[in-house]
Formats: structure tokens, C-alpha cells, sequence
């Protein structure tokens, strides 16, 4: 499978092409069995949950975690923390430090249930802070960090994507160099697509990079964090055809 089925003309699915893949709901919003995220709730579709923390209308949402006084019973995320236990907010539904939240936790909706398999397609959209330093996603299982891609706007003076896994709670050798398509304060659209030897990355609708498989089971690898510097509009996980 190639990074450029996923892209199609403009690179520009899931999300914004006019031929998705047929079969695999994409997510969210595209299977009423799961939870549309984020706010894509309220009075089009009111069975559905929008969390987390959305008081403002649904074309607004407030990730991450701005509940606020209009959403109470929401928690806040990360570091602002709540009443029951302001300084180790948990969202959503579970444990985790501040500086590493996991996104949005192991096995439930918009997680990886079924691990890492050929064919899985991630796509991640949002926007770089103004003033960005760093962001990452991470790719992992629950004691191995299978792919790590941290983005460095200043590094002695450098802009560089390290790239590494940590297995057994040892960190391998650094993976640097290529392109640098990230732009402080503009938007992106990151596609990563795994198949069975690599993780296939493209960021707005170019190929950007590839990373062989360091964590072999790919099947343990069931989670998706995503921190730092960047907002966050939509997370979408699917299955090329």
C-alpha cells in the first residue's frame, strides 16, 4: 500500500476530499456507533456524546478540555484541573501526567482498539501555536513507545523532527533530516500511514518521511498522544480499502 492512496488528488481526504474510501467509518462523525468528537454533537445528532467540555456552539469546539462554568460536569485538560483533583486532571476517564496526555486513551473511541495493521490510516489536522517550541505525536502500546515524532522549531537554531522509539524503557538511535513542512501559527494536515514494515508520513498532501517498525507486535500498539504546541481540529482514524 502506498501513502499516495490516501491522499488522492490534492491530498486532501479524510476530510475535505470528495472520494473517500469505501468500508471503515471514518472517525468521528461518520458511524453513529461511535462518538462524534469533536463537537459534533449536540441537536443534529443528540444521542451522541461531544466531549470534552464543549459549551460553545458545536462549530466551536473547545480542545482541550475548556468546560468552563457552561460545562460543569466536564473535566479540564490538561493542567486546569477541577475540584475533585486540581493537580492531576484526568481526561477522559483516566490517569495521566499533564505533560503527556494520551489521546484520548487506550482501546475507547478514536483510540486504536485493534493496534497497528497494514492499511491504517491516521490523519491528524490542526494548527501550530504562534510562538511554538515543540509538539509530538506519539504512537504506542502500554509499555513501549513505538513511534515517536517530535517537532523542534528551534534547536540551536535548527528546525529538525527527531524521530525514535523508547522499547523496554530504552530510547534507540534518533531518526533526523528530511523536509521541515511545519509553519508557526499555520494550519496542517498530517496523514501517517502504517503498513506492515513502516509508518508512512505525509504532511499537506506531500510524502515527507518513512520509519521502519522498531516495535514488532504491532497488534499491543493501541495508542495515540498528542501534545504540545499545537491545536488540535480533528483526528480521524481509518482503513484504506
Amino acid at each position: 500500500v502506498q501513502l499516495s492512496d490516501a491522499l488522492g488528488e490534492g491530498g486532501v481526504w479524510p476530510g475535505g476530499g470528495s472520494n473517500p474510501p469505501a468500508g471503515g467509518a471514518v472517525w468521528p462523525g461518520g458511524n453513529p456507533a461511535q462518538p462524534t468528537w469533536p463537537g459534533q454533537g449536540g441537536p443534529q445528532n443528540p444521542a451522541q456524546p461531544t466531549w470534552p467540555g464543549q459549551g460553545g456552539p458545536p462549530a466551536q469546539p473547545t480542545w482541550p478540555g475548556q468546560g468552563g462554568p457552561q460545562n460543569p460536569a466536564q473535566p479540564t485538560w490538561p493542567g486546569q484541573g477541577g475540584p475533585q483533583n486540581p493537580a492531576q486532571p484526568t481526561w477522559p476517564g483516566g490517569a495521566g501526567a499533564p505533560a503527556q496526555p494520551t489521546w484520548p486513551g487506550p482501546g475507547g473511541p478514536g483510540g486504536l482498539p485493534n493496534g497497528v495493521f497494514d492499511k491504517l490510516l491516521i490523519t491528524v489536522k490542526g494548527t501550530v501555536k504562534p510562538h511554538a517550541n515543540t509538539f509530538t505525536i506519539n504512537i504506542k502500546s502500554s509499555h513501549d513507545l513505538a513511534f515517536h515524532f517530535n517537532v523542534r522549531f528551534n534547536e540551536g537554531g535548527h528546525k529538525v523532527i527527531v524521530r525514535n522509539s523508547e522499547i523496554s524503557k530504552k530510547w534507540g538511535k534518533e531518526e533526523r533530516g528530511g523536509a521541515f513542512p511545519f509553519v508557526q501559527g499555520q494550519p496542517f494536515e498530517m496523514k501517517v500511514l502504517c503498513t506492515s514494515a513502516a509508518y508512512r508520513v505525509a504532511v499537506n498532501g506531500s510524502h515527507l518521511l518513512e520509519y521502519q517498525h522498531r516495535v514488532k507486535d504491532l497488534r499491543s500498539i493501541n495508542l495515540l498522544s498528542i501534545y504540545k504546541d499545537v491545536t488540535l481540529t480533528s483526528v480521524l482514524v481509518d482503513r484504506l480499502p
